[in-house]
Order: C-alpha cells, then structure tokens, then sequence
C-alpha cells in the first residue's frame, strides 16, 4: 500500500518517538512506525515532510519537472507551500523543466510568466531559451515600446539555444538571416543563412533539409545544384516518414484520409513516396505566435504571418516575406513552408483564386463593351 509522507504525523498515547500512518485499513499497520527525533519536534503533531531533507525533496521535484505534461503540474506544486514554492525555483529543477511544462498560451501571457521563462533560461534550460527567443523576437519585437531591445534579446537567447544544439534554434536563425528579421533588407546575409541551415541540417532538423535543399536547387544563397538538393529533399522525406510510421500508421496515397478529416490536417510528401503522413504537432512557440497576432488582428492591428500553420512567423518589415507568384495571396517565411503549404493547402486555394480572378475580369471586360 502506497502512503505519502504527509500522512506521517505524530500521534499522542503512540508512545514517545513514534509516528502512526492513517490509511484505509481499521488497524494501524505495525510497519509503518517510523522513529523521529524527540527533540526535534515538540508539537503535539507535526509533519514528517519537514524532517525531510532538501536533497531528498529536490530530486523529487527534478523528476516532476522532467516528465510534467502541463505547466499546471509544476505550478500546482509549488503553491503547496512555502518551502515547495522556494524549492521549485531552484535552477536544478528549473533546468530539467521539459517543453510542456513551460509552454504558456497566449491567454495566459503575464508579467509574471515572462519573469518564470527568464529564471528558465538563466537556469540553462535549452528549451525556454528557444521559446522565450522566438517570443522575444517575432511577439514582444513588433510592440513598438522597445522593439529593438526585444529583437536583440531574442537573438540572444536563440544564439544561446544553438550554441547548446538546439536544431529548432539554429534553423530559426537561418531563416532570421535569410530574412533579415529586426534588422532591414540591407542586412539580409545568405551565406550566413546558408551555413546555420548546414549545420540545422547536420542536427537532424527536417525542415532545415527541405530549406537547404530548395536553396540548392534554386541557387539562393550558394551554388546551384540541382541533383544534391533533390537528395536533401529525399532525405528529408525519408525521416519525416519514418518517423511518422514509428509514431503512428501511415495511409498510403490510395487511401486518403477517412470522412470528417481535412486534407490540410496531413503532410503530403515531397517525393514519390505516395504517402500520406500526419502533420507534425506544432511547436509551442509556433502556437503562441499564431495565436498572439491572431488576438491583435482582432484589435485591429494586420500583421502577415506565413501561411504555413505549422510555422506562423510575422514580418517585421514590409514586404519581408516572398508571396506566392501565382495568385499573390499567401506569404511564407522560407522557401520550405512555400512548398509545404503548396503540397498540403494552397494548390487547390490558388487554382480557385485564379479561376476567381479571370471571371471578374472577363465580366468587367464584358461590363465596358455593354
């Protein structure tokens, strides 16, 4: 039988020393008598947790912060009590903190979140560095108050977070560089794009492939060479499905997804695999910016996001991103979410919206001769 510490207390007429755990059971279990120092507590009652060291109560917390699922986990911990609320901003437990224990919705936005993702990083954590960059720069960098101060400090905490392997980190660099992000068109540095989108590539990052090998293919950046970015492309298709068949099933093309599913809800390969896989669950930091301009747009505010749902990155200029040549509807931040979102969502949308187009203009060439 499982019991917690806390229903460890002292019991009087138990004898001196000793402490009686209450369960469900009638009878107390002879076993659980633990034996405490008498001079240590003097209360009538008093709590076993309290005798426990803070080591002990550190790799506690160390573990829950390692395997959280929520921000709630961790949260609800550390308003137990004081000693749990100190303990819990120790950089030991901040440190282990995974993803989706520091993932803040925009409804939840605050002061005092900012001030929990900044102690995240000052602790080491990669993850809060790539999350709190990405905010800093694309979300807190477009507010007008401080932008420029904001843009630098989220090219801090990206540079950190690639410093320490981060591939999300490095390949968001890249498109930084290619884009000129917070800086001007003046300032847009390919080859230096093109080496961050290498090395993104070499961590294993499949959207960084799929960049690099459309930069290839195109000759943006670097030499053009057409056979090597189709192997990049390939490469990048291969791991994308293996690891959605180590994940979950994958239809084969024949069969589409079933009745109630949208076709932008799978990921259509690159190649000639004829697989359709799952769209990959999008990044918290991804999330939050679609959802934070999603907010200012119904203030009034219009911002261009990428089209790609997946990525949802802002311009911070005008005119900062590429649009599509066809229809001129849909802007995208990199050359990878254009042929991602083309595969997936906008092929049949810009054949509709040309189609749209040429009716209006046949029928107002049709209005003049009337």
């Amino acid at each position: 039988m499982q019991r917690s510490h806390l229903s460890l207390i002292r019991v009087g007429g138990m004898g001196s020393g000793t402490a009686r755990c209450f369960c469900s059971e009638s009878k107390p279990c002879k076993r659980s008598r633990v034996q405490f120092d008498e001079a240590e507590y003097s209360g009538e009652k008093a709590c076993l947790f309290d005798c426990l060291p803070d080591d002990i109560v550190l790799s506690i917390l160390c573990y829950l912060s390692a395997s959280a699922d929520c921000p709630s986990d961790l949260v609800s911990v550390m308003k137990t009590c004081k000693r749990m609320n100190r303990l819990g901003k120790n950089p030991l437990v901040l440190e282990k903190a995974t993803l989706k224990s520091i993932s803040i919705r925009v409804e939840n936005w605050s002061p005092p979140a900012h001030k929990f993702l900044k102690r995240c990083v000052r602790a080491g954590n990669v993850e809060a560095c790539y999350l709190l960059g990405m905010i800093e720069c694309y979300c807190l960098g477009l507010r007008g108050d401080g932008c420029h101060t904001h843009t630098r400090k989220g090219l801090s905490y990206l540079l950190r977070a690639s410093r320490r392997g981060h591939a999300a980190a490095t390949y968001s660099l890249a498109v930084i560089f290619f884009n000129g992000t917070g800086m001007g068109k003046s300032q847009e540095n390919l080859s230096t794009g093109f080496s961050l989108c290498q090395r993104a590539t070499q961590l294993g990052y499949v959207d960084a492939m799929r960049e690099l090998g459309h930069c290839l293919q195109d000759g943006y950046g670097v030499a053009k060479d057409v056979p090597r970015g189709r192997r990049l492309l390939l490469d990048a298709n291969t791991r994308e499905l293996a690891v959605s068949r180590s994940s979950r099933p994958v239809a084969s093309a024949a069969a589409l997804p079933g009745e109630g599913s949208s076709r932008s809800e799978y990921c259509y390969l690159h190649s000639d695999f004829g697989c359709d896989v799952p769209a990959p669950e999008v990044h918290p930091a991804n999330r939050f910016m679609a959802e934070w301009f999603q907010t200012r747009q119904n203030l009034g505010e219009s911002v261009r996001l990428c089209a790609n749902a997946n990525c949802s990155r802002p311009e911070t200029r005008r005119f900062e991103f590429r649009v599509c040549s066809m229809c001129a509807l849909a802007c995208y931040c990199s050359r990878a979410c254009q042929a991602v979102h083309w595969k997936t969502v906008h092929s049949a949308a810009c054949t509709a919206a040309i189609a749209a187009r040429r009716v209006r203009i046949f029928n107002n060439a049709l209005a003049r001769f009337e």
